[in-house]
């Protein structure tokens, strides 16, 4: 791999430049309209060799790369999910590249389902803690002891604290909660959300941990926000499908991106 990603990285700096990012985003469902925001260049994972395809409807393959609010970020439009090719390393790669870039934070979002009366769709939640419920690892394979990698405060504290800063300066909500990750394809059964209510979730969705275990293994500062599109199977009367939540994440992104751009605006660090 190591070959693979210094190609990437010398490919992609010859077309974006070598300024090193100040924040990379993981873009989910419905969200990668956003990739539109940045002032630069896009490049489709289909010319980025190793890149995954993601192939899932509401995510747009490109990596975008240039100036957001003055700052330097670097988007990727979309993810490859475990329940696509059933790898749960599918964005070790990409992650892998932006840290070879020069990249240290990156900033993760999802579409999910709460399981929280206080919190609707529409709404957001900053990422506390996750269960990873599924059982699988993208650090599965890795043959030596990098792979025991600690999950204490995977989300940093720090960056935690400048999102919801930044979302109190606006008027915004944005509750913490505990993210419950499931494989999908198919949507949780009611006796599967009643499990994690038990257990101490307050969102389910299909991606987010897999790239968070990855980040910190390879070194990045992490922090992730879950677009609320839904009330999890068995809390509401409303038909659950993948259309609906694309039909959702746009209420909830407005309010990301303007807590997104409030933080490259006015945060130093970030």
């Amino acid at each position: 791999m190591e070959d693979m990603i210094a190609a990437l990285t010398a490919h992609i700096q010859s077309i974006a430049g070598e300024t090193p990012p100040e924040l990379g985003l993981v873009l989910g469902s419905g969200l990668g309209h956003l990739v539109d925001l940045v002032d630069g260049v896009k490049i489709a994972y289909a010319d980025l060799a190793g890149f995954p395809d993601a192939g899932v409807s509401g995510h747009v393959p490109y990596l975008a790369i240039g100036q957001l609010e003055g700052r330097r970020v670097l988007i990727f439009g979309g993810r490859s999910h475990y329940y696509e090719t059933g790898q749960a390393d599918a964005m070790h790669l990409p992650l892998a590249v932006f840290k070879a870039l020069g990249g240290r934070r990156v900033l993760l979002t999802n579409a999910a389902g709460s399981l929280s009366p206080a919190v609707q769709p529409g709404d957001l939640m900053l990422i506390r803690d996750h269960i990873n419920f599924s059982g699988q690892n993208p650090l599965i394979g890795i043959a030596d002891d990098t792979r025991f990698v600690s999950m204490v405060d995977a989300y940093d504290p720090t960056l935690r604290q400048t999102l919801r800063d930044c979302a109190e300066t606006l008027g915004i909500a944005l509750p913490e909660g505990v993210y419950a990750w499931f494989s999908g394809p198919s949507f949780e059964t009611p006796a599967e959300i009643r499990a994690m209510r038990v257990l101490g979730a307050d969102a389910v969705g299909m991606s987010t941990v897999p790239e968070a275990i990855l980040c910190r293994f390879l070194g990045l500062e992490v922090a992730a926000v879950s677009i609320i599109t839904n009330m999890a199977a068995g809390l509401s009367d409303e038909a659950i499908s993948h259309a609906h939540t694309k039909a959702m994440a746009p209420s909830g992104a407005r309010k990301f991106e303007a807590i997104l751009r409030h933080a490259l605006g006015s945060v130093k660090e970030i």
